[in-house]
């Protein structure tokens, strides 16, 4: 794509190869050969393998935070549909080995590895800028959005959790359902209550 750089473009010919072909061979040579460089060059633009993994897993979560901008900019002012648009994507089998990888790394960085730790210090905060940009679209307040955000990030990372170790999608699906149907409605304004009158005279 023009205005790309080098690694810019050998980056989107990595994801293309993983998405095309899986993520099972990770070894750099592999890696190469089915990209048409060289193990060298991936060396110098990504410094390692898990350079390179580290920002095949960044630009794919990237990606998923400007479809979640999407889905915020085309929604129907509905946060419980927005849940559900955004489960469908997060969802879709054709990341599943993406979302292994982001987890598989995340897993390390947790464990002290300095190669992933950039995930820790990175990847949190960013999600949940993200949430809060979508829940403006529809008019939650920054202050309520983002403690929603973080509860919403973490149901949607433990529900992905259980689908790609059990595969089990209509049970993942409901247990969505549940967490989206709480989110119906203009939910951020506090309810309001009967009307309460005195018989006393005064």
């Amino acid at each position: 794509m023009t205005g790309q750089s080098a690694r810019e473009r050998l980056l989107g010919a990595v994801i293309e190869h993983f998405t095309t072909d899986g993520l099972a061979d990770q070894s750099l040579r592999r890696i190469a050969e089915a990209v048409g460089t060289s193990h060298r060059m991936l060396l110098y633009h990504f410094g390692s393998r898990d350079g390179l993994l580290l920002d095949v897993a960044r630009e794919v979560e990237a990606r998923s935070k400007a479809e979640l901008a999407a889905l915020g900019g085309a929604g129907d002012g509905q946060t419980d549909e927005l849940v559900r648009r955004m489960w469908d994507y997060v969802s879709d089998p054709a990341l599943a080995g993406f979302e292994r990888l982001f987890f598989a790394l995340y897993g390390r960085a947790l464990q002290g590895d300095e190669a992933t730790e950039p995930l820790l210090r990175d990847d949190l905060e960013g999600w949940l800028q993200a949430n809060v940009a979508m829940a403006a679209t529809v008019g939650v307040p920054a202050d309520v959005a983002r403690v929603h955000a973080r509860l919403g990030l973490a149901v949607t990372r433990g529900l992905l959790l259980d689908l790609l170790a059990t595969g089990d999608r209509a049970g993942t699906d409901a247990a969505l359902e549940v967490f989206a149907r709480r989110y119906a409605g203009r939910w951020w304004e506090p309810a309001e209550g009967p009307t309460v009158t005195s018989d006393r005279a005064s």
